[in-house]
This record gives C-alpha cells, sequence and structure tokens, in this order.
C-alpha cells in the first residue's frame, strides 16, 4: 500500500508501516491512517501471510528492497518507522544492516515485538533445528535493538493482559536499553497493530522524541545482568511458587521456582511486584545455576 504527497511541505515524512507474522497489511493500514497526514508517503508492504510462516529472511529482503526505493525516490523526507510484532524484529535486521539509513530516521516505534525472543518460538523450536518463522522470532534480538536505540528516539509499546504477558509477548520481552517504554493495560497482542491509543502513545512519542536514559536502579541492574545470560522471558504466572533467592537493597529480591521438569525459573521482584520473569533452557542449567550463584 502506498499513498504517494506531492506537496514538498515541512511537515511531510514517509511513515513505514510493517505488520507481523501470521498476519496482512490490512489491519496495521488503519493505523496508517490514524497517524498520517495529507502530506505524509505511506509504506506498508504486504509480505504474504503463509510467507510469514517460513524464514524471516526473505521477508527482511523484501522490507529492504522497499526501503531502498522509497530513499531512492525521496531522498529528503525523514522516516518514520512503526513495525508489530515480527514487522519490529524486520526492521530491527534492516536497519542493522544499513546504519547509513539511521540519520534519515525520525523515530522508530515496535509494537507488541519479541526483542529478546519469543518464548513461543523457544517452545515450539527449543533446539532452534527447524528452518521455520519459530527460531526466528526466538532469536535474542535486544543488542542489535539497543545499538540502535542509543542513536535514534526508539518507543517499545506492549500490551499487558494483567500477568506481564499481552497473551503472545510477554511484557519484559519487549524491554531494552535506551527505549522508551509504554505499557497499555489490557490490550492484546492482536489488537494493538491498530488500537486507537497505539495510535494516541505513538502520536506523543512522536511529539518530543528522545534516546531513554539507562536505567540505574538496583532492580534494572539487576535485571541487565540477567539478560545478559539468554534467559526465555515469560509471563509471571508462576511467580506465586518461587522461594527468595537472594535479597537486595532498595526492597529488591531474586527469587528462584524449579517446575516439576525441573527447569529453572528466574523472578524479580521491587516491594510486592514481580517485574522480571524468565527461565533457562534445558542445556543451559548448569551454566545458569553457576551464574546465579555469582550473582552480585
Amino acid at each position: 500500500m502506498s499513498v504517494v504527497s506531492t506537496n514538498d511541505l515541512p511537515a511531510a515524512f514517509i511513515l513505514f508501516l510493517q505488520h507481523g507474522w501470521a498476519d496482512t497489511f490490512q489491519d496495521i493500514g488503519y493505523l496508517a491512517r490514524s497517524l498520517a497526514n495529507a502530506n505524509t508517503v505511506i509504506y506498508a508492504p504486504n509480505l504474504g501471510l503463509l510467507d510469514t510462516w517460513l524464514t524471516i529472511a526473505p521477508l527482511i529482503a523484501k522490507v529492504e528492497k522497499v526501503a531502498a526505493e522509497a530513499i531512492a525516490k525521496y531522498p529528503d523526507l525523514p522516516w518514520r518507522i512503526v513495525g508489530h510484532s515480527m514487522g519490529g524484529l524486520i526492521w530491527l535486521e534492516v536497519l542493522s544492516r544499513h546504519p547509513e539509513w539511521l540519520p534519515q530516521v525520525h523515530s522508530l516505534v515496535l509494537v507488541g515485538s519479541p526483542v529478546g525472543g519469543s518464548d513461543l518460538g523457544r517452545l515450539f523450536d527449543p533446539w532452534g533445528w527447524f528452518p521455520l518463522i519459530a527460531r526466528d522470532l526466538a532469536t535474542n534480538r535486544r543488542s542489535i535493538a539497543e545499538a540502535i536505540a542509543v542513536k535514534i528516539p526508539t518507543l517499545s509499546i506492549v500490551g499487558d493482559l494483567g500477568n506481564n504477558t499481552d497473551g503472545t509477548v510477554p511484557v519484559g520481552c519487549s524491554q531494552f536499553a535506551y527505549a522508551n517504554f509504554f505499557r497499555l493495560a489490557g490490550l492484546r497482542h492482536a489488537t494493538l497493530k491498530n488500537h486507537p491509543q497505539v495510535a494516541t502513545t505513538i502520536q506523543s512519542f512522536w511529539q518530543n522524541p528522545q534516546i531513554a536514559r539507562i536505567q540505574t536502579d538496583v532492580a534494572s541492574q539487576l535485571i541487565a545482568k540477567l539478560r545478559s545470560l539468554n534467559l526465555t522471558e515469560i509471563d509471571n504466572q508462576n511467580f506465586k511458587y518461587a522461594q527468595v533467592f537472594k535479597t537486595y537493597s532498595d526492597s529488591v529480591k531474586l527469587w528462584i521456582w524449579k517446575n516439576p521438569l525441573q527447569v529453572t525459573h528466574v523472578f524479580v521482584s521491587s516491594g510486592h511486584q514481580c517485574i522480571y520473569s524468565a527461565y533457562a533452557s534445558w542445556k543451559d542449567q548448569p551454566k545458569v545455576a553457576i551464574a546465579l550463584a555469582n550473582l552480585e
């Protein structure tokens, strides 16, 4: 879908929107119309419903081609990028491969994107053996996201149904350094792609897009150390079974629980609230046990 403006006005910009897995451009097109003005050039590539079940590489190539065509046609227009779910991951890959495009980007908005690696993807393909989309969605792209977010204003929007998940993507999976973070209560994953609250949140961010500061509080530093272990982040529904493992200042606690299959689950609480939940894969159990014992 492309709506081309013939007026070269200061308010003009290119708006890239990218749908996610098991989807097409139609629904996210409603979000496009909420965000665009009369002078906006809109690109919302349709990747093909069936193709989104295969591998992500051809999808990245399609978006990369569209972006290259856009910058050739409108070299002076700034970019505003919005990606829902896998669409956000695709844009992380595109921008990582083309750092020369970053000066063109006004802002990047990820909506319900599993930046840290989808827990559902890892559940379906825990060893990464199958050349299908589950393996690609399970990939941890947090380092890529942070390298981009430190250079251009980035916003990560998530939904939360009450257990730190939008029903598909855990809240924590969408968090990364230098990105602004906004949580919308009661919104499911699929609803996020064209909900009015999402449009309002994006428009508000566009008013004053900034690079977020690194959080240095005790809880944030502890969570950053845990994320360096590449654990699989999940919802917090099993927090009730956990036992305190270590206690820190500012009422921050590290909790551990092993499920009946002896898979180690790790939680971080601040006060009475669980703010981080993850588990270690079977192959990483020994490494994680050592890391947790030495964690300060």
